[in-house]
């Protein structure tokens, strides 16, 4: 970001003793704006910045070197409010999360280890522990488990060049280990986890153009199918659960503001087609199409060369998306 020379001339001016008495005389001279105007030690260029800030919306669009360990810590807050439940299942049809409660709140904190394999190839751990608080006529109360487990793989085919887009392969493998949705009472407790497991597959896009970074993202999802259920759900006994897969599309831009702080402003959806749900009895019953759309925006503020602070707000823009969602993140290189 440039200075513009009149400000650094009075800034020089009003910091000299008895500036009120007396005019400069040659003190504010070139090579002390010149000084003034130079790069310090320990500062950033705004490449820099952006790749910070990208890694910062999402952890998928920056790699890091062979060898090399980097620990992310994040809280996420998300509340969802008078979620509408249809159990009627004489009608064939019936809402996959029809366990959740008219409204919640959940505290997630979330541990990421990253690690690099090759200077192109990543390996990561995600490990949530969720709080969630629920306050409904059928339950209210507070549960607190570990939330599901994530492994993945992160890869750039192509070397990142200046000028050019970057392309990252990413794939994500997560684990049923929470509290499933369709074994938890209702009356009794709350889910926090998905209960099934689920491969990602995506692809990043990333260019950077200084001091803008353009970025965007399409993955999708398969679940594997949740069986040997014994559910009581409406009158009936849930066995079987076949999910449908998830298509999800994500752009955005980041901006640097100066060495320090740069701005993100981000859309990301995710659509989930029809999942099957089989009882005891022989009835089938399918759940509609979903669609979870999130409008993001962030703020990084670079505390020390190997710490940046993130701040995230998301506003949820469909019935299927979270009513609004906080998240801060610190990301720790070992």
């Amino acid at each position: 970001m440039r200075i513009p020379r009149s400000l650094v001339l009075a800034a020089i001016f009003f910091a000299a003793p008895g500036w009120a008495q007396q005019a400069p005389t040659g003190g504010a001279s070139s090579d002390a704006v010149r000084d003034a105007l130079a790069k310090k030690d320990g500062d950033v260029d705004q490449t820099t910045l952006l790749k910070d800030t990208l890694t910062a919306v999402d952890k998928q669009y920056s790699l890091i070197r062979k060898g090399h360990t980097q620990l992310n810590y994040e809280f996420n807050y998300a509340y969802i409010g008078q979620e509408k439940i249809n159990a009627d299942l004489s009608s064939g049809t019936a809402t996959l999360f029809s366990i959740e409660n008219t409204s919640s709140h959940t505290f997630t904190n979330t541990v990421m280890i990253d690690h690099g394999l090759l200077n192109n190839l990543s390996a990561n751990v995600t490990l949530p522990f969720i709080s969630r608080y629920s306050d409904a006529a059928g339950y209210s109360g507070v549960s607190h488990t570990i939330g599901d487990l994530g492994l993945g793989l992160r890869w750039q085919p192509l070397e990142s060049k200046r000028d050019e887009t970057t392309l990252t392969v990413t794939s994500a493998l997560r684990l049923a280990t929470g509290t499933s949705p369709f074994k938890v009472d209702p009356q009794r407790g709350l889910a926090t986890g998905s209960g099934i497991h689920m491969l990602n597959l995506g692809l990043n896009m990333t260019r950077i153009v200084d001091p803008v970074a353009l970025f965007g993202s399409f993955s999708a999802g398969f679940g594997a199918p949740a069986r040997h259920l014994s559910q009581m759900l409406s009158g009936a006994v849930l066995k079987d659960v076949k999910p449908g897969g998830t298509v999800g599309l994500g752009l955005g831009f980041a901006y640097a503001l100066s060495y320090k702080i740069t701005t993100s402003f981000s859309f990301q959806e995710a659509i989930t087609a029809q999942s099957r749900l089989r009882f005891e009895n022989g009835r089938e019953a399918q759940t509609g199409t979903q669609s979870a759309g999130v409008l993001s925006v962030g703020v990084g503020y670079r505390t020390s060369p190997k710490t940046t602070v993130n701040v995230t707000v998301g506003a949820g823009l469909t019935a299927s998306a979270p009513n609004m969602s906080v998240t801060v993140g610190v990301p720790l290189s070992l």
